[in-house]
């Protein structure tokens, strides 16, 4: 290796300068103390834990997305989280033990083996809160407005939200009596919505008549509240299960009309992100002009099985980075104190008590003081050390 390659970090691995460094620390304080105005507390979960804690109920993709390392003291593999949902419902399940809703939140990194996307970054700073302990619609709507708000906050403009229900994909593979395999590759074809495929796969497996119908009209119920007056009629021959899912999904999205009136709402009925991960409702927000959602959660009920309690849970999650790149830049206010090297430090002291930001002269100092954000300069008037303006 060069001493240029020394320099270099991973791809996908980036690092944060001044003054974006600060903003995102902003950012983060800003929506914690939402959150907390919410009522939910803030939880700190480790970075490492044994492997199977972090991916227990999680799925196979969280799995290839999780780096490996081999603990020194005990010679067990270890995880470097790659999702923060994991730990925090460990966290309920397992140490907090509350009864009823447990409502929590988090901020903090994640680590990525792959991008999400060609453009994502492999080391996103997650936020997010998540509901524990009841199964009702209630925390569905509360979480997704929680969401909601969390961009609201920030003011970013012109957010739809797509919402999806995992139930009824399983309702109708049920049906179909499709085995575990056929399920995954039928799963992969419709998150492709690929027709010709879908139709090929739907002559050779299904044959319930009503059901390859069905199946085959799914990649089609995708739009606003009309799109589930359609399925109603089109998943008519549907078990209920089918049928429980359209329902929650119109009483989740009349519910959170109401947060915002001007809200566009988007149902995609052959949404299946998480597919392995959910049990019920899935929800993202998105932006113009982003190919990938902004925040996204859904229903997890039971993962605390594995830790001793099954729990129902629903969440949501973004990235502060992300987040930041879609708020107004602003640049850093020039705000700060200059102290010449002659000022007493118990008048420096004295300022950053009161909250001002002084930076203090050192010997041979070469760089200006406004070059380090100093609009103000400490000036020996009448004998004493007063602030005035450069």
């Amino acid at each position: 290796m060069t001493i240029a390659d020394r320099w270099l970090l991973p791809d996908g691995i980036d690092e944060v300068l001044p003054p974006a460094a600060m903003q995102i620390e902003q950012l983060r304080r800003k929506l914690l103390d939402l959150y907390h105005c919410w009522g939910y507390d803030l939880v700190i979960p480790p970075h490492l834990e044994y492997l199977e804690s972090l991916q227990a109920g999680a799925g196979h993709d969280l799995d290839l997305q999780t780096f490996k390392i081999i603990d020194q003291l005990t010679g067990r593999l270890l995880g470097l989280r790659a999702d923060t949902t994991p730990s925090v419902a460990r966290m309920d399940a397992h140490t907090l033990k509350r009864e009823g809703p447990v409502r929590l939140c988090y901020a903090g990194s994640v680590f990525h083996t792959k991008p999400c996307s060609l453009a994502a970054s492999r080391s996103p700073i997650q936020v997010g809160a998540e509901l524990y302990g009841h199964s009702g619609i209630a925390s569905d709507v509360e979480v997704i407005s929680l969401m909601l708000e969390t961009l609201n906050s920030l003011t970013i403009q012109n957010v739809y939200l797509d919402m999806g229900h995992v139930g009824i994909f399983r309702g109708l593979v049920a049906q179909a009596q499709l085995s575990e395999e056929r399920q995954q590759e039928l799963f992969d074809i419709l998150q492709r919505k690929d027709a010709t495929e879908l139709a090929d796969f739907v002559a050779n497996y299904v044959d319930d008549v009503d059901v390859a119908n069905m199946l085959l009209a799914l990649p089609e119920l995708s739009g606003d509240f009309d799109t589930l007056k359609q399925a109603r009629t089109v998943l008519s021959n549907a078990n209920e299960n089918v049928h429980n899912a359209i329902r929650t999904l119109e009483q989740v999205g009349l519910a959170v009309r109401q947060f915002s009136s001007s809200l566009t709402i988007y149902f995609d009925l052959c949404e299946l992100r998480g597919y392995n991960y959910h049990t019920g409702i899935l929800f993202a927000a998105y932006v113009p002009g982003q190919g990938q959602a902004v925040a996204q959660g859904g229903r997890y009920d039971g993962i605390g099985k594995v830790f001793g309690r099954s729990r129902p849970a629903t969440g949501f999650s973004s990235d502060l980075k992300v987040l930041l790149d879609l708020i107004a830049p602003s640049e850093p206010a020039d705000n700060a104190i200059w102290a010449p090297i002659d000022v007493p430090f118990e008048a420096v002291q004295a300022l950053r008590a009161q909250g001002e930001r002084v930076v203090r002269e050192l010997p041979d100092q070469v760089q200006q003081p406004k070059e380090l954000g100093c609009n103000r300069k400490l000036q020996l008037i009448n004998e004493s050390w007063q602030i005035a303006p450069f």
